[in-house]
């Protein structure tokens, strides 16, 4: 069954008080290189039957009326990814 992922991420003009956190984190552990982390939100949909245009469509209205607060958050991406074969 195929899986369409909805990546949130907080509005760029916002402060991320968790990101802020882990960068501070990094710096502790000697990673300076990393100056930002933004945190988001990663959504799996796992459809059954055919990925269709009709079912992006609702997806997409999923991500901006539920899955996103659009006033702090936006919808980044949404991608299908292909079933994986059975093992």
């Amino acid at each position: 069954m195929p899986t369409i992922v909805v990546e949130v991420m907080p509005k760029a003009e916002l402060l991320d008080p968790q990101g802020k956190a882990v960068v501070g984190a990094l710096s502790r552990l000697g990673r300076q290189q990393f100056t930002d982390v933004r945190i988001g939100k990663r959504f799996e949909l796992t459809v059954e039957g055919e990925v269709t245009e009709a079912v992006l469509a609702d997806v997409r209205t999923l991500a901006d009326d539920v899955l996103s607060n659009s006033v702090i958050e936006d919808v980044v991406s949404i991608t299908v990814l292909d079933a994986a074969p059975a093992v």
